[in-house]
């Protein structure tokens, strides 16, 4: 199943590929992807667990 975030360039709720998780400087774990569509890179940001 593939992560879905919000693409800012295309203002709608989009499914990402390329997806890899990270930990941001905050210590808190985000997914990171580009948008099927247009390429532009996206965030999503996960829960602490």
């Amino acid at each position: 199943m593939a992560e879905k975030g919000y693409c800012v360039k295309c203002k709608a709720s989009k499914e990402m590929k390329d997806t890899e998780q990270v930990t941001m400087k905050n210590k808190r774990r985000a997914m990171k992807g580009k948008c099927t569509d247009c390429g532009t890179g996206m965030y999503k940001i996960l829960g602490n667990k």
